[in-house]
């Protein structure tokens, strides 16, 4: 809750989260090893050269790596075609050393990412985005949760451990976080609205959320006064804005939550970077572990954080 020293929100540490859950991995992945000689292994598939993803993919593989697991990376030039792109999945899909595909997105615009998705062994899928793994999670059932999400998810919960007949709101309604957010906040016995860019006055939804997790994809659309006082806040928000304050052509990078008012209002905020982003590559070793274990019949270690 807001600190009463300060009146501001307490600062929900993705970044330490993160770094405990990748302890609590490797910790696993060792004992793996040990008691059945096998090691987890993550294939990520890149195409084309997105600066962002090339930066995003490099520090997968170091934290792959770091977590004692096996890392393939697949990079291939911004003119492949679907069938050349569908062929390294299949042969992924067949590889047993591999145990989670992750394909970079965004994909060059002609190139279907639905059929890519599509076209990932639904028990290798990492990043919880094809149907049957959509549909297992809307159903209740086991499966591969996408990451953002999951880290979301835990990140409330280091403030609030039961989130028991809590209100949720979600702000955003994508298949990468929106929708996904709202169906584990579900399970997680919350009361859950999902809102949008085009919801009928935005700001008196968000005043009755005791969980608000912004995730729609514009700087600081959110504003501070419209925050519930005490609320838990997860800003998965990453935008970047100019900043002329820091010199000419430069940038800063600030969530879909106007941080600074909000955090005198809200009982614990996460800040945007340090937040939500650590999570995601935490979540997605979580993963790569599970699909491991799930397919060779091993039961998952404990983890808990």
């Amino acid at each position: 809750m807001a600190d009463d020293m300060t009146d501001e929100a307490t600062l929900i540490d993705g970044k330490a989260l993160a770094a405990r859950l990748r302890e609590k991995i490797k910790d696993a992945v060792t004992g793996l090893k040990a008691s059945h000689d096998l090691v987890p292994g993550l294939a990520v598939v890149l195409v084309g050269e997105d600066p962002a993803s090339q930066v995003y993919v490099r520090n997968k593989n170091k934290q792959t790596v770091a977590a004692g697991m096996l890392s393939f990376e697949h990079k291939m030039p911004a003119d492949t075609s679907i069938e050349e792109l569908l062929a390294v999945v299949r042969r992924l899909n067949e590889d047993d050393k591999v145990h989670g595909i992750l394909v970079q997105l965004p994909l060059p615009d002609h190139l279907d990412t639905n059929l890519v998705i599509n076209a990932i062994d639904p028990n290798k899928d990492v990043d919880g985005l094809h149907p049957i793994n959509a549909g297992r999670l809307m159903a209740g059932q086991k499966g591969l949760v996408p990451c953002t999400p999951l880290g979301c998810i835990l990140l409330a919960k280091q403030v609030e451990p039961d989130l028991t007949g809590m209100n949720a709101l979600v702000v955003g309604r994508s298949v990468l976080v929106g929708k996904p957010v709202a169906q584990l906040l579900l399970n997680e016995n919350c009361t859950v609205t999902i809102a949008h860019s085009r919801t009928r006055d935005l700001k008196e939804v968000c005043r009755d959320a005791d969980i608000l997790v912004a995730a729609v994809g514009r700087p600081k659309m959110i504003e501070g006064s419209w925050i519930k006082p005490g609320a838990i806040v997860i800003d998965v928000g990453i935008n970047r804005v100019d900043a002329p304050e820091k010199g000419k052509g430069k940038t800063r990078l600030v969530g879909d939550v106007d941080f600074a008012v909000a955090r005198g209002v809200a009982g614990a905020i996460t800040p945007v970077p340090g937040g939500a982003g650590p999570m995601t590559i935490a979540c997605l070793l979580r993963n790569t572990l599970q699909a491991a274990c799930d397919l060779h019949g091993i039961e998952m270690p404990n983890i808990d954080i």
